[in-house]
């Protein structure tokens, strides 16, 4: 079950809207409104909230890009499937 689940999102990840998605998230991510939010005085664990936003969305985006280049890897299933007999 966890193989096919892997392999249709690694698919879904080959098309090219996924790449401007998340490309677009990213950037409005790191902008104003949610850098706003984020720079308060408080701090979790003594260190700053704005500090572990931006830690939490550096390990978000390299795992997204692990993902990505896995997706590339992936073999193409769906040639030739008209020449079956």
């Amino acid at each position: 079950m966890w193989k096919k689940l892997n392999g249709a999102i690694l698919k879904r990840l080959r098309l090219r809207e996924s790449w401007v998605i998340f490309f677009v998230l990213g950037i409005i991510m790191m902008n104003y409104p949610f850098i706003q939010i984020f720079n308060k005085p408080w701090r979790i664990f003594h260190i700053p909230q704005l500090y572990l936003y931006f830690q939490a969305g550096w390990a978000v985006s390299i795992l997204v890009i692990y993902l990505f280049t896995k997706a590339i890897d992936l073999p193409d299933d769906d040639h030739d499937e008209g020449d079956r007999r």
